[in-house]
C-alpha cells in the first residue's frame, strides 16, 4: 500500500513489513529547487539491526532537509521477492535505492547500473560483487559496511569464558558476507588457542536442529552478523541457555533477543551514515563510484550484555567492568 505521512510520521512506520510507504521531509529545498526525490528501499528482513540501520537512513535524510518520497519494502527473508522488489522499484524510477542487507543489494545492483544504489548492514561489497575495490567502488553502488570487530568479540569471548576450549560458529550458508565472518573468526580463535567448527544452517528452518546438534560438543557458541541467525535470535538462545551454552554475538539486538554478550556496532549510526552518502548523491555532490565505502569508527563500538541471559547461565559479568551496557 501506498500513503502520504508527514516527516514525522516516517520515523514511527519504519517497523512496518511488505508495503509502500510515501514520505516527505519538512519543506527544505535543495540547491534552491523544489525538486522531490524519490527513494526505493528494500529491506531483507525484519530484524533489530537491519531495523535499525533504515530508522537510521531515513533520520540522515530528514536532518538534510531534502523533500523526498520513500517507498519501503520488505522481502520477508525470501530471495526471489528481492528479485521482484528490486525490478519494481527499478521500474519505479526511483532516483536512489537504498538496499539494507548483501542479498538486498546483490538483487538491486543485478536489476539495474544506472540508478545509485546505497547499501548498508553489509560486511563486504567487493567480496560480494558489489563494487571493484571497497576504496573506489567504480560502480552505480557504494555504502557502508557492517564489518564487526570480530577479533575484539573474541577478547571478550575468552575474558568471560577463560577455561573454554572448543568454539562453535553459527551461521547461514546462503550469505556470503557470513563466511568472511566465519573465516575471521576462525583466525581470532587461533589467536587465543581455541579449537572451531562450523555449524551452518540454509535457512531459519534448520535453526533448531542444528543448535541442538551443538549440546555437548562446543563450550561457547559465536553468532556472526548473520540475518538468518539473527532473525531466529530467539530460537537460538531458548535452547542454548536452557542448556548452559552461552552466546558471543555480533550486534546488540542479539543480545536483546537472549545473546549474552557482543562488542558491536551502532547500526541506526551506521544507517545514517548510509543516509548521509545518499544525499551527497541525490544532491550532486558525489557519485557512487568515487564513494568509498564507509564503516565506523572504533570507538563508536559498544559492549552489551544480557543480564537475564547471564543470570540464568550463572555468568559473573562484573568481570567487565562498568563499560558494559546491559539490557
Amino acid at each position: 500500500m501506498s500513503k502520504n505521512i508527514t516527516r514525522r510520521e516516517t520515523m514511527g512506520l519504519l517497523g512496518l513489513a511488505t508495503f509502500g510507504l510515501a514520505g516527505c521531509s519538512g519543506a527544505g529545498s535543495t540547491s534552491g529547487t523544489d525538486k522531490t526525490y524519490k527513494i526505493g528501499v528494500l529491506q531483507l528482513t525484519e530484524h533489530d539491526a537491519l531495523d535499525n540501520a533504515n530508522k537510521g537512513f531515513v533520520k540522515a535524510l530528514d536532518e538534510s532537509g531534502i523533500t523526498y518520497t520513500i517507498d519501503q519494502q520488505n522481502a520477508q527473508n525470501d530471495q526471489s521477492a528481492c528479485q521482484t522488489i528490486a525490478t519494481k522499484l527499478v521500474n519505479d524510477g526511483d532516483d536512489l535505492i537504498l538496499a539494507i542487507a548483501t542479498p538486498a543489494a546483490q538483487a538491486v545492483a543485478g536489476a539495474t547500473t544506472d540508478i545509485p544504489i546505497v547499501g548498508t548492514a553489509i560486511t563486504d561489497f567487493a567480496a560480494s560483487g558489489l563494487v571493484r575495490n571497497n576504496d573506489k567502488p567504480a560502480t552505480n553502488v557504494t555504502g557502508t559496511s557492517d564489518l564487526t570487530p570480530v577479533s575484539d568479540q573474541f577478547d571478550l569471548l575468552v575474558q568471560l569464558f577463560p577455561n573454554a576450549q572448543d568454539v562453535g560458529i553459527l551461521y547461514c550458508t546462503a550469505e556470503s558476507n557470513s563466511d568472511v565472518q566465519a573465516q575471521l573468526a576462525e583466525e581470532a580463535a587461533s589467536s587465543h588457542s581455541l579449537k572451531t567448527s562450523r555449524y551452518s544452517v540454509s535457512s531459519s528452518n534448520e535453526i533448531q536442529q542444528v543448535v541442538e546438534s551443538m549440546i555437548g560438543k562446543v563450550d561457547v557458541i559465536y553468532c556472526p552478523t548473520d540475518n538468518t541467525i539473527a532473525a531466529g535470535m530467539q530460537t537460538v538462545s531458548m535452547i542454548a541457555n536452557d542448556n548452559g551454552l552461552p552466546t558471543i554475538v555480533g550486534e546488540q539486538g542479539m543480545v536483546e533477543n537472549g545473546g549474552l554478550a557482543t562488542y558491536g556496532i551502532d547500526y541506526e549510526q551506521l544507517g545514517k551514515m548510509a543516509g548521509e552518502m545518499a544525499v551527497k548523491i541525490l544532491k550532486g555532490e558525489s557519485k557512487p563510484q568515487d564513494m568509498a565505502i564507509e564503516h565506523e569508527d572504533a570507538s563508536e563500538c559498544a559492549l552489551v550484555t544480557n543480564k537475564a541471559t547471564a543470570d540464568k547461565l550463572g555468568v559473573d559479568l562484573s568481570v567487565l567492568g562498568d563499560t558494559q551496557t546491559q539490557v
